[in-house]
């Protein structure tokens, strides 16, 4: 099971590591690996900020793009039928098929 954590306007998957028995967190977005973990919620979200905290400021010390960049372009495969469905839908509501996941993805993101 995955949740996610708000830490810093940054934002961690968080799950449990039963051989661990901690929680762990995993920045997304970030263009390297800032992992954390901690045994309760308060301590993951102080383990949270420090680890942004040193993965930041060693990018700013290396000169690196802290943050992943994004061309706005994906490819995703589905079965011939769905497309065929989909694409049916947004002819209907008289957009492209583009527009239309477009807008069924800002649907689940909740932008």
């Amino acid at each position: 099971m995955n949740n996610v954590m708000n830490i810093e306007g940054h934002t961690a998957i968080i799950s449990f590591d039963p051989e661990l028995n901690q929680f762990r967190g995993q920045f997304t977005g970030l263009n390297g690996g800032a992992d954390f973990y901690a045994d309760s919620v308060d301590a993951l979200r102080e383990e949270g900020a420090c680890s942004l905290k040193t993965f930041l400021s060693v990018c700013k010390e290396r000169n690196i793009e802290p943050y992943k960049t994004f061309s706005g372009k994906f490819v995703v495969r589905v079965p011939a039928n769905l497309h065929a469905r989909v694409t049916e839908a947004a002819g209907a509501a008289g957009i492209s098929l583009n527009q239309w996941v477009q807008q069924a993805l800002q649907r689940e993101v909740h932008t």
